[in-house]
């Protein structure tokens, strides 16, 4: 046995890989997540609001940081329209528009009673990054004077008496760097005291942490908090169970898990086989 794993082809391990991350994908298998703290602190945030509360739903991320972000974006959609809360969709990056398309579909595709203009509606994206959040807190119709389609705010039943973003309940935003939710923290919830969850890439959650508790509820950090989330979701809303699309980050964490669970099998028999051959003098 020993002579087979020294001896063994590189090759065979990499097919492994393969293996590993083909077949759940390929399966669809999925494994239950227990929720985090964090997770719950961030469902609660959205759960706990009066239903038809107002919620600003920043999507500040693009393309290449869909896989990571999107499960967390479509949960807090799917989240706030079960909760029947009034949605202001935006965004900070001039790629987030289609982003914000994918969801606003969400709402069309499972919510049809949602109706554009009375229940939600698609502010699109302003240019000037942290600036834009600087004004949005004292006049939001200063930069969005119309909707993502060119109608006036004013003629939209939704926004009609928008002043700011200080009369939203919740400010939930998504973000994949710069501008993000740091900046949204510094120049809309630490000064104005709006409540804030975020949800983020795992290389960002790090410099977020320290916001928690009081500028940020909560925070979703990589798919793994999503997956969280959605289990979160499943365990309070029963018929999202059968939903598949409510259940992307749980589909994505079934490949890492048993990839992760390979690479440890291969250490351990790597360092065995070290172990062996040191003793055998080779």
């Amino acid at each position: 046995m020993y002579e087979f794993f020294r001896d063994l082809d590189r090759r065979w391990i990499f097919f492994l890989m393969f293996l590993a991350v083909a077949v759940p994908i390929l399966t669809g298998v999925r494994f239950p997540e227990k929720p985090s703290p964090m997770a719950d602190s961030v469902f609660q945030a959205v759960e706990q609001l009066p239903e038809g509360s107002s919620v600003l739903l920043a999507y500040d991320y693009d393309p290449p940081s869909k896989g990571e972000l999107q499960p967390m974006a479509a949960a807090f959609t799917r989240h706030c329209a079960l909760r029947r809360h009034k949605l202001f969709f935006m965004t900070l990056w001039p790629q987030g528009v289609p982003m914000l398309d994918e969801n606003i579909s969400i709402l069309n595709r499972e919510f049809p009673d949602y109706q554009y203009g009375r229940d939600y509606v698609n502010l699109g994206y302003r240019p000037g990054a942290e600036g834009v959040i600087k004004v949005v807190v004292s006049d939001v119709k200063e930069l969005f004077g119309n909707d993502v389609n060119g109608t006036s705010l004013d003629e939209i039943p939704l926004t009609r008496n928008l002043k700011s973003i200080q009369q939203i309940n919740l400010l939930c935003n998504v973000s994949a760097g710069y501008p993000g939710t740091k900046e949204w923290v510094l120049y809309a919830s630490t000064p104005f005291g709006i409540p804030t969850i975020a949800g983020t890439v795992g290389v960002q959650a790090p410099i977020l942490y320290p916001y928690i508790p009081n500028q940020l509820a909560g925070m979703l950090g990589a798919i793994k908090a999503a997956a969280e989330y959605e289990q979160t979701m499943i365990n309070a809303y029963p018929q999202l169970k059968d939903n598949e699309d409510s259940q992307q980050g749980l589909r994505r964490m079934g490949p890492q898990l048993v990839a992760h669970m390979m690479i440890i099998g291969l250490i351990v028999v790597g360092n065995m086989v070290f172990f062996v051959g040191r003793k055998r003098g080779e």
